[in-house]
């Protein structure tokens, strides 16, 4: 799942990997690694350093440094952020963004820093070959996780099977990715990945999980997540992670109340535009109004969320009794 500015980038140069997904950006860059680094000749034509620990005078060394007995001389810099704080590091590196030297492949992992205006970043996001990459939401995970398996396995891998594991293991994509390793080889090429297979897993999965309880919400079954609402807290959750959850549902309705699977298509990242027919389908439980409603209710939520002294569960059993009195199958 490499972005295409990556695959169908220009040979060598400086690539600028950058963003707060440290899993992703490690797979772009071993990817990168095993295109351009020749392994009879690696010991001579890569080297990994680290930007924070590193000098201007042997990154400068190594960079000029031609390739030996290979088309190309791979320099993998992990935090490469390190690099910034130096005017001499800058020019070095902005010198081989510019104008690359023949053969040089320059791998610049970074995080750049919360709300940081360098203008080092930016020109390094000019002069490079740039990408950004974006911690996957918590709640676009499971969708992640489905479209990855299927992209990089080709195992399939059930949503509600992605739902699961992520409330047992965790978001870190890492080890959900080891963990859908695993579960292909338990159940063999060809086989589906489903709920059925990751509780034979071993791993303890949640009583209930986040992912289902928005689901429960968006097809109206209001009972049921009325129900699930205190377990869901008592393994850990936090009302206001779940009104973040939850707005993001009703929102991606709303696209779908008004334009349908293309609209919702439109709107999701590439790694979940599978759910659109889902969507679509709770989609259909809900009429403009009454979606309106919700989310203005859901507004409130957040707003007392902030300023009163009621417990946020107090507050969330509220709204979802407001969902079940003025809706048309809250009961369900």
């Amino acid at each position: 799942m490499l972005p295409r500015s990556l695959t169908t980038a220009k040979d060598g140069g400086v690539f600028f990997l950058h963003g707060g997904d440290e899993y992703r950006k490690a797979i772009a860059a071993k990817a990168l690694l095993e295109r351009y680094a020749d392994p009879a000749t690696e010991a001579f034509n890569v080297d990994r350093i680290v930007g924070t620990e590193t000098t201007v005078e042997r990154l400068a060394s190594i960079i000029a440094t031609p390739p030996m007995m290979a088309s190309w001389r791979v320099v993998q810099v992990k935090e490469a952020e390190g690099l910034a704080g130096s005017p001499k590091a800058r020019e070095v590196v902005l010198d081989a963004a510019k104008n690359p030297p023949p053969g040089l492949v320059l791998i610049l992992q970074a995080t750049v820093p919360a709300r940081s205006k360098a203008k080092f970043y930016k020109d390094l996001a000019r002069m490079a070959t740039a990408v950004e990459f974006k911690p996957v939401p918590a709640e676009a995970v499971p969708g992640w996780l489905v479209t990855w398996a299927r992209d990089e396995l080709g195992v399939t891998v059930e949503i509600e099977a992605a739902q699961a594991l992520a409330g047992a293991a965790g978001t870190e994509l890492g080890m959900l990715t080891q963990e859908v390793r695993k579960l292909a080889e338990m159940v063999g090429e060809g086989a589906v990945v489903d709920l059925e297979a990751v509780k034979k897993g071993g791993l303890r999965l949640p009583t209930q999980d986040r992912w289902a309880w928005f689901d429960l919400v968006g097809n109206r079954r209001i009972t049921e997540a009325a129900k699930g609402l205190p377990v869901l807290l008592q393994q850990g959750e936090s009302v206001v992670g779940l009104v973040i959850g939850l707005s993001s549902q009703l929102l991606r309705i709303g696209v779908a109340i008004e334009g349908g699977i293309p609209a919702v298509q439109a709107a999701l990242p590439p790694y979940q535009r599978f759910l659109a027919r889902r969507i679509v389908g709770q989609a259909r439980r809900w009429t403009r109004a009454e979606l309106a409603d919700a989310v203005r209710g859901l507004r409130r939520l957040d707003q007392l969320l902030k300023a009163s002294a009621i417990p946020g569960e107090v507050l969330m059993e509220e709204w979802l009794l407001g969902l079940m009195v003025r809706g048309r199958g809250g009961g369900v």
